[in-house]
């Protein structure tokens, strides 16, 4: 026993001092310092997550922040992906997806992306409450590896480089801008079409 131990201690050792590190632990360097997290969900599971993750990693998560991550919508969506000799379902596909956005002053969409996750379980008939339960266990698994991935794109994002995205969006709205108030002083400056004449009789 001793043995097995000391054996399992020289591993966990030897791990940590190449650098291994179980998913999910562990510190992530974010560029950005401060950020507005919203979501529709305002006291959903994503978003409280998610605002843990930030905060553990010195991100300060308030509405006064000059940036915002959107987590703009969330789904799970669950298909049927094989089936036994019955023909009764015996395997789902459960898929998770988050699609998110930055946003800047004046609201400008800055970046959208999306993460998704799939999962395949088995479903049981004659254990449908083991069945239930697993797949609610997939969702929460997959909802963290949402996170995950999601904090991976976002950790390296600098408030220079969302600076630069804010000025090309305000650039963009003032050249959309520019170009309808030109097509409306055009239509303006030509004449109406003067009424149809008859020719005398």
């Amino acid at each position: 026993m001793i043995k097995r131990n000391l054996a399992v201690l020289g591993l966990a050792a030897l791990l940590g001092g190449c650098g291994f590190q179980l998913r999910g632990t562990g510190d992530v360097q974010f560029g950005l310092k401060e950020l507005d997290l919203q979501a529709r969900n305002s006291y959903g599971e994503t978003r409280q997550q998610l605002e843990d993750v930030l905060e553990r990693n010195d991100v300060r998560v308030h509405p006064g922040a000059r940036y915002r991550l959107d987590l703009v919508k969330e789904s799970t969506r669950q298909r049927v992906a094989s089936y036994t000799s019955a023909a009764r379902s015996a395997e789902y596909e459960l898929t998770s997806e988050l699609t998110y956005q930055f946003r800047g002053p004046q609201d400008r969409l800055l970046l959208e992306d999306n993460v998704e996750v799939q999962k395949v379980y088995v479903h049981d008939e004659n254990n449908l409450i083991g069945s239930d339960q697993e797949a609610e266990q997939l969702r929460q698994e997959m909802r963290r590896e949402l996170i995950q991935q999601v904090v991976m794109r976002i950790q390296r994002i600098t408030p220079a480089q969302l600076d630069q995205l804010q000025q090309e969006a305000e650039a963009r709205a003032r050249a959309e801008a520019e170009a309808l108030e030109a097509a409306r002083r055009e239509q303006g400056a030509q004449p109406l079409q003067s009424p149809i004449q008859l020719p005398l009789q």
